[in-house]
């Protein structure tokens, strides 16, 4: 087949994914307990794990958690699948690629401000997988503690399926559409819109678009649930019916299918005789879930001072310290800014956390846009207690702006906050897009002390 003959025929891959994608029905609410079927009548009624299956299939458990965990975490799902996930031949080593896990220790932590432009565009033919390219993170996956950041850039669908048995992904478009095929069902994702894979469920990623890049934030340790509102009362932040679980829906695929795992840090990889997303019915709270980030109902002061950014929490994986997160997932989403007598950008700030922030579109009220600047696709990264905040033009522009009321609705950022220094790996200490200077966005901050006396 000629090489315009395989650009037609990807195209009309593209367009007809992009059309399930548009007409996908879905389940709302995190941290349900769902339940859904293919086929009328292949869910057990009563039962879990009847002596027959309903229509011939396999009744089996996936457990997000240990038996024993308290009911309010306990993350399980019953799948009722064509044939067991049992039946594979063995796994070997294949290549990592580009994406590395915890502990990163082939690097001294850093505990300079840094920051990245965009990754380059990809070789021809580069899936999502192919695509993922680690820039560091924190722990240790075979404790199950910690994180680690991606990023991803692709030209080409998947036609193999992942797991990750490490840890759950938190999918970040910022540049093209996505159908995400998982064992659950199908999830839609465009930019602005998040995806939550759970560990150990297996997918694939199809381009509804010639290219596509984000972000990824890996979560080794406990799952992400939504965080507690406190004062704020019972509504506001992410609304729990705003997240969309799949409905269920199978593929009856015989012949070989390449399934990679990634475990203890490695990939590995198995050819079946039939595709592993061959779920018919199913039903539990262990699912895959996404978000439109635009939904979000921020919160913000009403008087005066800028809020600390933990109001802006979409999704939290809790440690063993109280408030003290694993990881927290943030949004900076369109809000208005009313505060009086306030400097309204984010403020001056030296912070036990790390903070690694992304750009999925428009501007960051906080940095300068532009070339050299903090744009979409790129990402910057403030370690424990680096000292950060509003750059010099930032700074001049705000202190002297008039206060009236302002709507903040040309830019949506992110951030995944941690309770550990990030380490980098080589290849993001290293990067041809890590910019030189950064520090210097900081320089020129004039001295404007007056003594009374």
């Amino acid at each position: 087949m000629s090489d315009g003959a395989t650009a037609r025929g990807s195209a009309t891959e593209r367009e007809e994914a992009r059309k399930i994608a548009e007409g996908l029905e879905h389940l709302s609410g995190f941290g349900n307990e769902h339940s859904s079927e293919a086929v009328p009548g292949a869910l057990p009624v009563g039962r879990n794990s009847p002596q027959r299956a309903p229509l011939g299939l396999y009744a089996e458990q996936l457990s997000g958690s240990a038996f024993t965990e308290p009911r309010a975490v306990n993350r399980r799902s019953w799948l009722y699948r064509i044939r067991p996930s049992a039946a594979h031949p063995a796994f070997t080593r294949t290549g990592n690629g580009a994406l590395r896990s915890a502990p990163f220790t082939q690097t001294v932590p850093d505990p300079n401000r840094l920051r990245w432009n965009p990754l380059p565009d990809p070789a021809e033919g580069t899936d999502f997988l192919a695509g993922l390219w680690t820039l560091g993170g924190n722990g240790d996956v075979t404790q199950r503690t910690g994180m680690a950041v991606h990023l991803y850039h692709a030209n080409a669908s998947m036609r193999r399926v992942f797991s990750d048995a490490d840890g759950e992904l938190l999918i970040v478009p910022e540049r093209g559409g996505l159908l995400l095929r998982t064992e659950f069902g199908l999830l839609h994702l465009e930019p602005g819109h998040i995806a939550l894979i759970p560990r150990g469920v297996r997918f694939r990623v199809e381009l509804l678009d010639e290219t596509a890049r984000g972000y990824v934030c890996e979560n080794y340790g406990a799952p992400f649930r939504l965080p507690d509102l406190g004062p704020i009362g019972a509504n506001g932040l992410a609304n729990a019916r705003d997240f969309r679980a799949p409905v269920a829906a199978y593929e009856d695929v015989e012949g070989p299918v390449e399934v990679v795992n990634k475990y203890c840090g490695n990939l590995w990889t198995a050819t079946y005789d039939h595709s592993p997303l061959d779920v018919v019915a199913w039903h539990g709270n262990h699912v895959p879930y996404a978000y439109d980030l635009r939904r979000f109902n921020v919160m913000g002061t009403i008087s005066y001072d800028h809020p600390d950014p933990s109001i802006f929490t979409v999704l939290t994986s809790p440690s063993d310290t109280p408030g003290l997160a694993g990881v927290d997932f943030v949004v900076f989403a369109p809000r208005w800014l009313v505060g009086e007598d306030t400097f309204r950008p984010p403020y001056f700030h030296r912070n036990v956390m790390s903070e690694y922030m992304g750009l999925i579109e428009g501007a960051y009220d906080a940095k300068t846009a532009g070339e050299g600047g903090f744009v979409p696709g790129g990402g910057s990264l403030h370690t424990m207690m680096s000292a950060h905040g509003p750059d010099r033009e930032t700074f001049d522009r705000a202190s002297a702006a008039e206060l009236k009321p302002q709507k903040i609705d040309d830019g949506l950022a992110f951030m995944f906050e941690t309770r550990w220094p990030v380490s980098l790996t080589p290849q993001a200490a290293r990067a041809e897009h890590l910019q030189q200077g950064y520090d210097d966005v900081w320089q020129g901050l004039e001295r404007h002390f007056r003594p009374l006396h």
